[in-house]
């Protein structure tokens, strides 16, 4: 969704003591994250690495939801300018004829077969298994906010650093599990609460705007996934940085440019909106300030958006990695010669295997259960975990992709063919039959 550049913080520790006594341990802390990313959970099926991009036979298909509804947040949706894109792909894009016709018309099944067997499990599930369990995470999160803050008060290292990790996992819970859920409306099955969340978590907590987010995530990411120009991640690319410096260091640039980034989008939104998205923004960054200079005991300015800086770049090493590695690598299709949704996805995506730290912060949609998300997208987190055997076994048993990698072999994948799959244009897929 984002660039990134690498700004240089007038950053400067000279003044009182109380600035000085937080000088040395901010700077050893993301070692001891990286420490906890490296215990992943094995894979479902106990694989070492799973396929990456098998081609199978196939055509086209848009974005059915699930039980064929569209997101009640995107029904009737135009651009935030104002503007109106065309619909979603569909099975009108392709014309089929013969035997190919009846392949789709197959696919089609498939499809429906999926989502009736993945109906079943939703219907039956309660409100906590649908959204109790990820609300309560997100709860959880808020109730650290206070321990995190009283902590960065301790002169003595451990308590600091537990204060650093505590407001940095708290923080990426709160704008990468939360704004993603809000967008995708699965915290609620109202709309108008689904509206109120989706503020509060984009705007407030992740300084981003509603209108942009949603659009581009929802309606263009979902809708279009590995579709050239479209829903290709090709936004994620910067041809201009090293694979070093891209994989490494410009992330730490994140929090930056994420309001800058949302307020040059502000131009393309409704003046009220963007008033809206100005306020909670300002609310936002400026609470989280105020708490560090009153309540954590930050003497300078400087010290406290240091540490501004640093708990809301903890994670975001693997919040880059994972927005690239599910995707980029895979087969990527143009826009009039797509395949079949069910075989677009299974060709698409790729999940990870379950890590605590990253399945609770950023939730199991974007990590392990990410094939589940991109077929049934408006399931929270702990529904798609529920429903990944049933749709794992599925598309097993049809021969279908399955794609699954581990989080190591995905890096080491990355550097070692940064330029084919960052820098130069992906090579379009094309389908030719069914099996």
């Amino acid at each position: 969704m984002f660039g990134f550049a690498i700004p240089v913080l007038p950053v400067s520790f000279s003044g009182s003591r109380g600035a000085r006594r937080h000088r040395g341990r901010v700077l050893w802390v993301l070692p001891c994250v990286w420490l906890l990313l490296g215990r992943e959970m094995p894979l479902e099926d106990g694989d070492a690495a799973g396929q990456r991009g098998q081609r199978v036979n196939g055509k086209v298909s848009g974005t059915p939801w699930l039980g064929e509804k569209e997101d009640p947040l995107l029904q009737g949706m135009t651009a935030p300018d104002g503007s109106r894109t065309g619909p979603a792909l569909d099975d009108k894009d392709v014309t089929l004829k013969g035997p190919l016709q009846q392949a789709g018309q197959s696919e089609e099944a498939l499809m429906a077969e999926l989502s009736g067997l993945v109906q079943k499990v939703v219907k039956s599930s309660s409100w906590w298994e649908r959204h109790g369990v990820d609300i309560s995470i997100l709860g959880c999160s808020f109730l650290l906010l206070p321990a995190g803050f009283l902590c960065l008060r301790s002169a003595q290292a451990i308590p600091f650093l537990a204060g650093v990790l505590t407001l940095g996992v708290v923080h990426h819970t709160l704008t990468v599990k939360g704004s993603h859920l809000a967008s995708h409306n699965a915290l609620t099955e109202s709309k108008s609460w689904g509206k109120v969340w989706a503020i509060f978590f984009i705007e407030l907590c992740s300084a981003f705007t509603v209108e942009q987010a949603t659009y581009n995530h929802v309606k263009i990411h979902h809708g279009y996934t590995n579709i050239i120009g479209l829903g290709d991640s090709s936004t994620w690319k910067l041809p201009f940085l090293n694979r070093y410096i891209y994989m490494f260091i410009a992330p730490l640039a994140v929090p930056i440019l994420t309001p800058l980034v949302a307020l040059d989008l502000l131009r393309n939104v409704e003046w009220k909106a963007a008033l809206r998205t100005l306020c909670c923004m300002f609310l936002g960054l400026y609470c989280h300030y105020w708490l560090l200079l009153h309540v954590s005991g930050f003497q300078s300015p400087w010290s406290a958006l240091l540490c501004m800086l640093l708990t809301r770049s903890l994670l975001a090493h693997p919040y880059v990695h994972v927005n690239i590695f599910q995707h980029i690598g895979l087969p990527m299709f143009a826009a009039d010669r797509k395949p079949k949704r069910i075989h677009l996805m299974s060709l698409g995506v790729l999940n990870l295997p379950r890590n605590a730290l990253l399945d609770w912060s950023f939730g199991h949609s974007l990590i392990s259960c990410h094939v589940e998300h991109h077929l049934f997208p408006s399931l929270s987190d702990n529904m798609c975990l529920k429903i990944k055997p049933i749709v794992s076994q599925y598309l097993k048993q049809k021969k279908l992709p399955y794609n699954e990698d581990t989080y190591a072999s995905r890096l080491r994948l990355f550097l070692q063919r940064y330029e084919e799959l960052m820098v130069h244009a992906p090579p379009l897929t094309e389908l030719v039959g069914i099996q």
